[in-house]
């Protein structure tokens, strides 16, 4: 495994992370959950920025407190809540960059900057919020990183900006054994990107599946308060209480199509899954 996170657990004030994941060899997983879940908390504590209280956390094969400074080159890392100093320039951060990494591509760096419209020679500080947020992906993607931590990358990016970062990452996988590990409130970006998704509330996991599974077996029946006592509730993993009965979300769409063609059953996707996920009732 590139990551392996085994029932790490970390204590604050009014709030617990208890979570396992995975993330294998050549994928991208995607983190996703409302805020406060424990995303941020899950980031630090992979990279050391904050201590766990229990469990144990791998990346590339080892302890992550016994990692090298040869190893920690292999991970490229974009925070939500960090960036680079405003008095610096991009021509200044090549040179940091340069002598941080010894993998450092200093040519393809300026030119996905020149590509991005990325001042080279402006204080960063007079970057636009979707600038600094594609400096700091383009940074994590310079220097040849076997594993990418990705918080939030796209934030405050517009569309074609969004989708340019978005190749860039698909370009940066299609070398072997890189992986992403990859949170956003943005569904559709992660609908297209990640091989598999990690749900977390409350610090913890709820839900783990495979993207392909989550889209084309996953589903949405509005059924009537009549209809939800006779439906078989077998695959109905939660329901929401609504005005014409009931959303009820399955893991086994194919069922309901079959047995009950006249119920209303809808494809999911990942916003309507966190919504029935974190607020629907149990059957």
């Amino acid at each position: 495994m590139v990551l392996k996170l085994e029932t790490i657990k970390k204590q604050y004030d009014g709030f617990t992370l208890d979570c396992s994941m995975e993330l294998r060899p050549g994928y991208i997983t995607g983190l996703i959950g409302p805020n406060g879940a424990g995303k941020t908390t899950i980031f630090k504590s992979i990279l050391g920025l904050t201590s766990i209280d229990e469990g144990r956390i791998e990346i590339l094969g080892k302890n992550h407190q016994e990692l090298t400074e040869k190893d920690k080159e292999l991970i490229g890392v974009s925070l939500a809540e960090s960036g680079f100093s405003g008095y610096l320039t991009i021509m200044d951060l090549v040179t940091i960059m340069k002598n941080m990494y010894t993998t450092f591509d200093k040519k393809e760096f300026i030119e996905r900057c020149r590509q991005g419209g990325l001042p080279l020679h402006k204080k960063i500080r007079d970057f636009s919020a979707g600038m600094k947020a594609r400096l700091k992906v383009l940074a994590a993607l310079s220097h040849q990183a076997s594993l990418l931590i990705l918080d939030e990358p796209t934030a405050g990016l517009d569309v074609i900006a969004r989708e340019e970062l978005l190749d860039y990452i698909r370009s940066y996988m299609q070398e072997e054994e890189r992986s992403v590990l990859i949170s956003s409130h943005i569904s559709g970006d992660l609908e297209r990107l990640c091989d598999d998704i990690y749900l977390i509330d409350r610090g913890h996991i709820v839900l783990h599946e495979e993207t392909d599974i989550l889209l084309d077996q996953y589903g949405l029946l509005k059924i009537s308060g009549e209809q939800y006592e006779e439906v078989d509730k077998t695959h109905i993993i939660k329901r929401i209480k609504e005005d014409y009965g009931f959303r009820c979300l399955t893991d086994c769409k194919a069922f309901y199509t079959e047995k009950y063609p006249e119920i209303v059953i809808e494809k999911g996707n990942i916003d309507e899954l966190i919504t029935l996920m974190i607020r629907g009732g149990s059957i």
